[in-house]
């Protein structure tokens, strides 16, 4: 299927290669600055992994399929294109069940949260220091956030807006010292650790004491979205958020041409009228376009093998580190705890995810061993938006369950995808049982076929579905939020800030470089990607507009 709003044409001054939300944020920008734009998007359809599915055979429920929380989206980028998207605050930030009780976060009533704490650890002594310290982030949120929206700041700008408004410890606590030291020098409690923790490991296979600092560069983009940090529900599910960007495109009059697969990318010498692209349409017919600029949505690694001869070898190995479940529950489960599963499963509920075990977890993958007690999270999209159900379900008190698993390395699948994927499933599910007062198995609505609606995707699933290397849901590592020493010297996809060939240049400025003055960065591998945001693909269209 293609969605073509002119007849197709030799050359464009801008060529994107991949239609996922950050390729199809880059259309909208550079159609709208008057440039023409081709969109080139392998599969038949546009979204990437910001995608709803109905993956149920003959049930009406659009499961966000991928990703399906919203943060990092800023809402200039919203407002800007105009985007018809409705993003609902959750009430409750989490649950975690601990033995027959646990621990109930309510975003609005202190009091209550304050009380669950003293019952979970005999004093408010933690509650206080998690008041302080998400004080301390939010505040780092507020000043950094309007930031990603412009072109990179120097490390030593960001951390005097850092120092000047929040201090010196915080820059220490996010920037310089490993999470999990912060994390035991703040909470007493194992649980609170953990609970806090998971924000660095979402996405990122890590030790929290790593002095690579991987899992507090994750940890800092999971708290500054829009300058507050909340998750937000998609309203419609995460194809409404890719929806209205493919909208935005068409309607600047970019042309988006689906079952497209990109097979080469030439960037062009000195000289050379552009770049160009090869690529294969659905009838198998070989096509080439030139382009003055290419803006590569897809990640690094694989703009790397596109670009063939004209790139080193990377040394980057993406691997991603999560195990995805979609279920329909005939309704929610019960709990162990009095707590409202309302309550419970509208934000977060945490499962098996204290500080040291996390750590465990991670001590048995990282030895090629599938955990024996997975940790994982869950969220509940259909307490806060039941659009996504048909009338049929709607009425019902059905609901659908996003688990995400974490400590699940790509590694783990490679040899034996089905069996490590079911052995997976099998142990992520015994871990959730554990913590609940029924099986969730028991509670799976049937699909037409009579089969129960659970669907689960590995890393190595999500590398063929969606293009993800190694599975990995950021592209790869997330780098910094600021241009540090030593940028200009990128890889052939370029490190995300900078690249030999364009040193100096509107894309370093950007964050979106590579070696090709002509290509440039603009999915989640650039500098300030991640997550569903449009900032890189935003980044990547001003560059282009600037050069």
């Amino acid at each position: 299927m293609a969605f073509m709003t002119v007849s197709m044409r030799s050359r464009y001054d801008v060529v994107v290669v991949g239609g996922g939300h950050n390729g199809l944020t880059a259309a909208a920008y550079a159609a709208r600055g008057g440039r023409s734009v081709l969109l080139l998007e392998r599969a038949d359809h546009v979204g990437g992994a910001a995608v709803s599915a109905r993956p149920f055979a003959g049930t009406d429920a659009r499961l966000s399929r991928y990703s399906y929380l919203v943060s990092l989206l800023p809402r200039q980028v919203i407002e800007e294109l105009g985007l018809p998207i409705t993003l609902k605050r959750r009430r409750w930030s989490s649950y975690t069940p601990v033995g027959d009780g646990g621990l109930l976060v309510d975003s609005q009533d202190d009091a209550a949260t304050r009380a669950s704490f003293h019952r979970l650890t005999g004093s408010d002594a933690d509650f206080e220091a998690w008041a302080r310290f998400y004080a301390m982030t939010a505040e780092v949120a507020r000043r950094l956030a309007p930031t990603l929206t412009e072109p990179l700041l120097p490390r030593s700008a960001v951390r005097d807006l850092v120092v000047d408004g929040v201090g010196e410890e915080a820059w220490r606590a996010l920037f310089e010292e490993p999470l999990g030291e912060v994390l035991r020098r703040t909470f007493a409690d194992d649980v609170v650790r953990g609970i806090a923790a998971t924000d660095g490991l979402i996405g990122t296979f890590a030790d929290l004491d790593e002095p690579s600092l991987r899992q507090n560069r994750c940890f800092l983009y999971h708290v500054i979205g829009n300058g507050t940090g909340d998750w937000d529900v998609p309203v419609g599910g995460m194809g409404a958020v890719s929806g209205a960007l493919r909208d935005a495109a068409l309607a600047a009059g970019a042309t988006i041409v689906t079952s497209a697969t990109v097979t080469a990318v030439d960037p062009g010498g000195p000289g050379a009228s552009g770049a160009e692209v090869t690529w294969t349409d659905g009838d198998g017919r070989t096509r080439g376009v030139t382009a003055g600029h290419v803006l590569a949505g897809c990640a690094p690694a694989e703009l790397d093998r596109l670009l063939g001869g004209h790139a080193p070898a990377s040394a980057d190995h993406p691997e991603g580190a999560q195990l995805k479940v979609n279920m329909l529950l005939t309704r929610l489960p019960r709990l162990r705890d009095d707590v409202d599963p309302v309550a419970a499963f509208s934000g977060t509920l945490h499962v098996h995810e204290s500080l040291s075990q996390l750590q465990a977890a991670h001590a048995q993958a990282a030895a090629g061993h599938i955990p024996d007690l997975p940790p994982s999270e869950i969220y509940c999209h259909t307490l806060t938006d039941r659009t996504i159900l048909g009338p049929a379900l709607a009425g019902t008190d059905a609901q659908t369950i996003t688990l995400f698993g974490l400590h699940m390395p790509a590694r783990l699948f490679r040899a034996d995808p089905d069996g490590a994927r079911d052995q997976a499933l099998r142990a992520t599910l015994a871990s959730l049982d554990s913590v609940l007062a029924e099986p969730i198995e028991d509670l799976l609505a049937l699909d037409a076929d009579g089969a129960p609606c659970l669907e689960v995707r590995t890393p190595v699933d999500l590398e063929g579905d969606v293009g993800l290397p190694g599975g990995h849901i950021f592209h790869r590592d997330l780098a910094w939020p600021f241009a540090e020493s030593g940028d200009g010297s990128g890889g052939g996809s370029g490190d995300g800030a900078g690249g030999a060939a364009a040193a100096g240049s509107e894309a370093v400025r950007w964050g979106v470089a590579t070696d090709h003055p002509r290509v440039l960065l603009a999915g989640a591998g650039a500098r300030r990607g991640g997550g569903v945001s449009g900032i890189p693909g935003r980044a990547a269209a001003m560059a282009a507009l600037s050069g």
